[in-house]
Order: structure tokens, then sequence, then C-alpha cells
């Protein structure tokens, strides 16, 4: 199933179980891009220096073996390239998680406040957008990959075995029991794992978690407030669950969230909730994660209205890609928006 990871701006869309790409065999995906994969190479980004290989990288799928630092690295998972980009490495290829405006240069995905600098000039190319069937097989396969990063995604088994074929590929973390559950602080490690630089990424997990516990000594009062995220899309409320990224952020500063969601949502990262249940989201802070013009139209639901947090004044209104994306920090939480939500969200919350 392909999910939407943004902040349901599209319907959700299955990943199908065959694509027109899936039929290749190994020798045609290697050879079909031989000729814009040297016009590529011209002044790729390589790898960090640094990092400690042999790895073996166990997964949902397998255990990979990485057996030198990678030099071309394509990343399938929505977030996964700021991962990459975090341990000094511009992947070649990454999937957008945003939709990029058709013809805007550079692409939107690659200019977010905190990951606009690690991408200097550099244009990956996008091997798959939000909402597509699955990747771009052959443009991967163009690219000529030394390692494929493919963690914070859906992809099944049948497409973990066509990117293999491509090049070693690394999947979500074993321990991962629904899509998008895993903590960030383990997609992280895991990818650094595949980097070589496991410990460079616990230390960057160390950071970021001294800078909740900072958030949390600071304002104690979180810890008496429930709390729950949110979007509006087509004039329903969304809230993500507990184990989304989101509510993940949010206990880690410390309020209790709104575990309700968890059962209503039924293994999904969001639930749409019919009016009857809008009790779900009747708590004492409540975060909108939206653009203006969905913003407005949540101001003027009625039901919405009369919610005790709206009244009182305690909601945060987030703006996602527009303005300062603080909304897409949140989202993606990564080792490198995460830094920046936790200031933004504690400014809004205070």
């Amino acid at each position: 199933m392909l999910l939407d990871r943004t902040t349901l701006t599209k319907p959700w869309r299955r990943l199908a179980a065959t694509v027109s790409a899936a039929a290749l065999g190994v020798g045609l995906l290697a050879g079909c891009g031989s000729d814009s994969a040297d016009k590529e190479s011209d002044g790729a980004p390589a790898a960090a220096a640094g990092g400690s290989f042999p790895v073996s990288v166990e997964h949902a799928f397998g255990t990979t073996k990485v057996t030198e630092a990678p030099k071309r690295v394509v990343t399938v998972g929505y977030t996964d390239d700021q991962a990459v980009l975090a341990l000094g490495t511009k992947p070649v290829g990454m999937t957008d998680q945003y939709p990029n405006p058709a013809g805007k240069s550079p692409d939107i995905n690659t200019q977010w406040p905190w990951v606009k600098d690690k991408w200097g000039d550099t244009k990956p190319e996008v091997v798959m957008a939000n909402g597509d069937s699955g990747p771009n097989y052959e443009k991967i396969a163009a690219l000529r990959p030394d390692l494929i990063v493919a963690v914070y995604s859906e992809i099944d088994k049948a497409a973990y075995d066509k990117l293999s074929k491509i090049a070693p590929t690394v999947g979500r973390t074993k321990g991962e029991k629904e899509l998008f559950s895993a903590p960030w602080q383990d997609n992280t490690v895991h990818i650094a794992k595949a980097l070589g630089k496991e410990d460079e990424g616990k230390k960057l997990v160390e950071g970021i978690e001294d800078k909740l516990a900072a958030a949390k000594k600071s304002h104690p009062e979180f810890a008496g407030q429930t709390a729950v995220a949110l979007s509006w899309y087509k004039d329903s409320v969304n809230p993500f669950t507990s184990t989304d990224v989101r509510g993940r952020l949010l206990t880690g500063m410390g309020f209790t969230y709104q575990t309700k969601v968890d059962k209503v949502a039924g293994g999904k990262f969001s639930t749409e909730l019919s009016p009857e249940r809008m009790d779900l989201i009747d708590v004492d802070r409540v975060i909108v994660i939206n653009d203006a013009a969905d913003t407005k139209a949540i101001k003027k639901d009625k039901l919405f209205a009369n919610l005790d947090a709206v009244k009182k004044n305690k909601v945060s209104y987030l703006l996602d890609s527009e303005g300062p994306a603080v909304g897409a920090a949140m989202s993606q939480s990564t080792a490198l928006s995460l830094p920046y939500a936790i200031d933004e969200l504690v400014k809004s919350v205070d």
C-alpha cells in the first residue's frame, strides 16, 4: 500500500504487485541506463569520508551486506534522503514526499530550511513521487547506485527483490510492526549503519533527544496536557496516531497523546473521522498541520470550532509546505528537520 506521507493532500495509493518495470530482467535493468549513468557520474556527489566496512544490516526483508563506502546512494523512502544527508552523503536519487509544482526548479523537497544548505547546488533525480504506484526502476538503474535505501517506505517483498537486483538494498527496520511506525531514532541509526556510520548516527539521535529533554524540562506543564496532531482533508478531520512521527514528537516533548485515535486508525498512520467521532480530538492541545487554504477551511467547521481547545485558543495552526513549513518539518521528523520542528513547535504552544 502506497500511503501519502505528507498531510493527506492526495488519496492513498496502493503499491501495485507488478508494474511494467518489475517485469524487466536484471540484465536489462543494468543495461538500460548505462549511457545516462555515465552522464550522471560527471561531478556526482561522493560519499563523505569515513565509515567502517563491510557491514551487514538486518531489515524486514533479510540481511544486506555493504562491502565498501557507497558513493552513489538512491533513497526510495520518503524521508531517507535527509538521514543520508545528515551523515554527509548527497543521494543521486530520491523520493519527493511533497509534490513539486510543475516546472519548478530546484525541487521544493531540496529547499526546506533544514536541508537547503546540505543539498547546495546538487539536483538529485526524482525516482518516485508521493502518490506514485511505485519506484521508477528504470530511473534507479540508470543512476547506477551502489546502495538503495528504502527504510521510511512501504515497499513490499516483490519491490524489494526488484530493487536488490539493481543494487544492495536496505529495507525498513526488522522491528517495524506497522508501516511507518518505527521510531525516528531507529530509522536514523538503521540508515547510519548501512553507511558504515552507526556511531555517528547514534550521536545524532542523542543530540536530538537532548533537545527534546530540554524542551520537556523547561515546559513541565506539557506533561499534564493531552494532545493530538491532525490535518483537514476534504471536509473531514484526519488525526495522526501516537506511533506516527507527529505523535511521537508530541510525546517526546512531554504531552500525553490521544491514543483512542490508534484504535480507530486500525494500523494506519492516520484516520478520517466522521462528525460523530469528533470527541477523539477533544483534547487539551491541538496541532493542526495544513497550508493556508485548508487552515481557513477547518476554522469554518462548526464542530471543530466547538471544541474546548479551540474556544480556549489552545490550537497551533502550523503551515505545512508553505511559509516556514513547520508542518513539513514535523511530518518528516528526521535528523535534520527535528531540531527545527522542536524549536518552532515550542514557540507555537508557549
